[in-house]
């Protein structure tokens, strides 16, 4: 069995994205790694080549910075990584430069793999999310985000990154696939309060071709109310962010209760039921789940 890891980066030091150590954390258990490298202002390119692995092959690209519409250059760039992984590949673990895996999931992520390999069923393997919100310290739950997606699919199969890369589809339709005790932590949302406005304001600019791009003065604030609710993490993060997580030089002083107290009724209904029953109402599911 065959594995290869895919992801693609752009401007990853000026927008200070954990891409390093996304890669690192699969790179393991992958016996090829695609990057797809677009063309930045910053070292980016020497960031990738740093890691000095000789899994990974950097294919060099251009973002089209007209293509403005709902993120969509996000998943042209994904598709590229995709197609430039070997043809004798079985299994394609997709990770964007803000994620990362923990050691302890690798075992079980491989095996999933091995074990699925040859179930015509199984086309894909849902992840479960831990999103980090502000801190290492707290995880948000919000219905606005997704709590699972997929992140390993068949090499064979004709795939295509979905809308903003959110996930895949197969020739339009959604992918079948197998829900495994896993997770991805997603690390994009911890920054200083002044690191977010300004990754909104650099996101924005891929969906809106209005947005603005003035410069953001320090003493910027950011609002936390994005979140439905924050919870206090208690489990341990990947070893590769050690070094990250030691440099944090802010303190989050968001107080949790107030992601609560912006809720509607109706979304205050809805989460009850989420925490009472583990079932989400509603629930938009960019997949199929048949195992």
């Amino acid at each position: 069995m065959k594995i290869a890891g895919f992801t693609f980066i752009r401007n990853a030091v000026i927008n200070d994205y954990s891409i390093v150590e996304a890669i690192n954390s699969i790179l393991p258990i992958c016996d090829e790694f695609i990057v797809a490298v677009g063309k930045s202002e910053d070292e980016t390119r020497k960031l990738i080549e740093e890691i000095d692995s000789p899994k990974i092959k950097i294919i060099d690209t251009v973002w089209d910075d007209n293509l403005r519409e709902g993120g969509r250059v996000f998943a042209l760039e994904t598709d590229k990584a995709f197609q430039a992984i070997s043809s004798n590949i079985d299994w394609a673990f997709y990770i964007q430069g803000d994620e990362c895996v923990h050691e302890k999931d690798l075992e079980v992520i491989y095996q999933e793999m091995k074990e699925n390999l040859n179930d015509q069923r199984i086309e894909g393997l849902l992840f479960n999310y831990h999103h980090f919100y502000g801190s290492y310290d707290y995880i948000a739950e919000s219905r606005r985000w997704y709590r699972r997606e997929i992140r390993v699919i068949k090499r064979k199969l004709n795939v295509q990154s979905y809308r903003d890369a959110q996930g895949f589809r197969i020739d339009g339709r959604k992918i079948k696939v197998k829900l495994i005790d896993a997770y991805i932590n997603h690390y994009g949302w911890v920054k200083p309060p002044i690191g977010l406005v300004r990754k909104k304001q650099n996101f924005d600019t891929f969906y809106d071709e209005n947005a603005t791009t003035e410069v953001i003065p320090e003493t910027a604030s950011f609002d936390y109310g994005n979140a439905d609710r924050l919870i206090h993490f208690t489990g341990t993060h990947p070893a590769v962010m050690t070094n990250r997580i030691k440099a944090v030089n802010w303190k989050f002083s968001f107080d949790p209760t107030k992601a609560r107290q912006k809720l509607s009724f109706r979304r205050r209904i809805l989460e009850k039921i989420y925490l009472l029953t583990g079932f989400r109402l509603m629930e938009y599911k960019n997949y199929k789940i048949v195992k």
